[in-house]
């Protein structure tokens, strides 16, 4: 198994310990057609409380990547729950984290998990919560569909252009040094402007790119602590809005970004998604790929459920929505992956 694998599977697993403790600038704010609401089923096939005059409110914010699949939820749950209003934003997994952690939302949408710092943030401020794995993406390269330079690119060539000894370069024949320093197989590269539109700190996006990077260079993290190589390099343009990335990426032809899968499969006429090789040969992301996990920049896809706004009964019923057969095809229309088990997500909420 890669070590990409086993990082998705030690996520999954961290996923259940910490919801049994409990301890990227969109915004899409639901319709509220006027409709009657029905039952739903869950994805274990327990029928959930169905409430036509469910009244209230629900505040999700956070990961622009996982913000598709909330706001999806959210139209579905409005058309049958229309007095409740909902307000799904998406400024970035961080500033999502930053929120829920002090109190002022219900759920937050996160591309990677909290981290502890965050986590304790949480505890300091004493909100408990529920962390519920929910889908997989694809964390996917982009560049031009005029780029015919490249289809497939190595990890060590990921490094070479977007790795903090990079700052600076402006073409990619100025990568060429440091490329054939640390092997990078697609060496040397054109003499062509390299321009990069990516995420920024604020994003879980820009966080997982960060680990696979440097973990895919040769000799991994000890590389990186001996050169203090700990980032990408900070001299790009970065947004926290994904289609500003597409724009970006799309409007250069030799140039570099990376977003959740779904984005580049809403845009696949304007930019195209290159193979990863992390060492055991080039894989695009797929479908397929992404559910078996040989797309070496699969990453699990979070929410994490305030305690205190579960016990509402309208965050409880847009969860066990979310959870639902019904809700889960949002997953599908969005172009994320659905999990292979819902088992332990089901059980952390349903244990909440």
């Amino acid at each position: 198994m890669s070590r990409k694998l086993g990082l998705i599977a030690l996520l999954l697993a961290l996923a259940l310990i910490a919801a049994a403790c409990g301890d990227d600038d969109a915004t899409t704010t639901s319709a509220a057609p006027t409709t009657t609401a029905a039952p739903t089923t869950t994805a274990a096939g327990q029928s959930t409380t169905t409430a036509a005059a469910l009244t209230g409110s629900i505040d999700i914010s956070g990961s622009s990547t996982v913000e598709p699949i909330s706001a999806g939820v959210a139209e579905m749950f409005n058309a049958m729950y229309p007095g409740v209003a909902i307000k799904v934003e998406g400024p970035g997994t961080g500033d999502g984290a930053q929120l829920f952690c002090s109190g002022q939302i219900d759920i937050g949408d996160a591309s990677r998990a909290y981290k502890d710092s965050e986590k304790e943030l949480c505890a300091e401020n004493g909100i408990e919560f529920i962390e519920l794995v929910v889908a997989i993406d694809g964390l996917s390269v982009l560049t031009s569909t005029q780029n015919d330079a490249f289809a497939c690119l190595a990890t060590s060539d990921l490094y070479a252009v977007l790795g903090p000894e990079s700052i600076g370069f402006g073409s990619w024949a100025d990568a060429n040094a440091l490329a054939a320093e640390i092997g990078a197989p697609n060496a040397p590269y054109p003499d062509a402007d390299l321009v990069i539109t990516a995420p920024g700190e604020e994003s879980g996006t820009f966080d997982t790119f960060v680990e696979f990077l440097i973990d895919g260079v040769a000799g991994g993290e000890d590389y990186a602590e001996t050169r203090g190589a700990e980032s990408v390099r900070p001299d790009y343009v970065a947004s926290p809005n994904d289609n500003v990335i597409i724009e970006g990426v799309a409007g250069s032809q030799y140039s570099l970004g990376w977003v959740g899968y779904a984005f580049y499969l809403a845009n696949q006429d304007r930019v195209k998604a290159l193979a990863i090789d992390a060492g055991e040969g080039c894989v695009a992301p797929s479908a397929e790929t992404i559910a078996n996990g040989s797309y070496p920049f699969s990453r699990p896809l979070y929410i994490y459920v305030n305690k205190a706004s579960a016990a509402r009964p309208e965050v409880a019923a847009y969860v066990d929505l979310y959870l639902s057969e019904q809700g889960l095809s949002v997953i599908d229309q969005t172009g994320y992956v659905r999990l292979a088990d819902y088992a332990p997500t089901l059980e952390a909420w349903q244990n909440r």
